[in-house]
């Protein structure tokens, strides 16, 4: 038996986070395009970086949440899979990749006014995810 067996779980898990990460990058570009066109077609011209417009500022900051949390993410559940359990931080991490994909549908096509309150189920629950793997991996080790 192979040693990386054991790592199928944590391995699918990383691909798909990446996988997810890539997604929301197209989708900024997608959303970028669309947005260059609507300006261009009232005459305007979009300004990518000083735009406030509340589709452009959705989109970023989908992508860069989950960029945000992936050097924590991927090292935890790494460091978990070697020293406690690979089955464990298979599940904690596709937890943990669940709410990640459920972050824009909460978060929603526009940011208005600030982060919405409903993204704290989302942000706390990974969260919590992230302290369960953090603390049971120190825990194992001490």
């Amino acid at each position: 038996m192979n040693n990386l067996d054991n790592f199928q779980g944590p391995i699918g898990v990383t691909v798909v986070y990446l996988l997810l990460y890539y997604g929301l990058m197209l989708n900024v570009l997608k959303v970028k395009l669309k947005l260059i066109k609507a300006y261009k077609e009232r005459g305007e011209r979009f300004d990518r970086y000083r735009s406030n417009d509340p589709e452009m500022l959705a989109a970023d900051r989908n992508q860069l949440n989950l960029l945000e949390h992936m050097p924590p993410f991927l090292i935890v559940l790494w460091l978990y899979a070697v020293f406690v359990s690979a089955l464990w931080a298979t599940w904690a991490g596709a937890s943990y990749l669940v709410l990640r994909v459920l972050y824009p549908f909460v978060l929603g096509r526009k940011l208005k006014r600030g982060i919405p309150t409903r993204l704290l189920f989302v942000t706390f629950g990974s969260y919590g995810i992230l302290a369960f793997m953090l603390l049971h991996l120190v825990w194992s080790i001490i």
